[in-house]
């Protein structure tokens, strides 16, 4: 009996298809977990980032150019990560 759980364009997969596929999910998983560290790292630089663009005279605001830096990384990642690891239906711990 064919598993439920999995799309119906996976149930027949060959061996090397499955390998790509679980490499392009752990790919995946990888983007997600940068994506979350970039977007603490950007939350964390919002006290700073709205000081310097307070206090800091003219265009010289490195810190909030850092932190829309790392804003978009995060956005950038945690998109790329949930469109590689679509499709998959079970909880990956490593």
């Amino acid at each position: 009996m064919a598993n439920t759980l999995l799309p119906i364009e996976e149930r027949n997969l060959t061996p090397d298809e499955v390998e790509a596929l679980d490499r392009r999910r752990r790919r995946g998983q990888l983007f997600l977990v940068i994506g979350f560290q970039c977007l603490i790292i950007s939350t964390g630089l919002t006290v700073w980032s709205g000081q310097d663009f307070t206090y800091s005279p003219g265009w010289a605001h490195p810190m909030v150019y850092w932190d829309l830096i790392t804003g978009i990384l995060a956005v950038t990642f945690l998109t790329s990560g949930v469109r590689l690891r679509r499709g998959l239906t079970e909880f990956i711990s490593y």
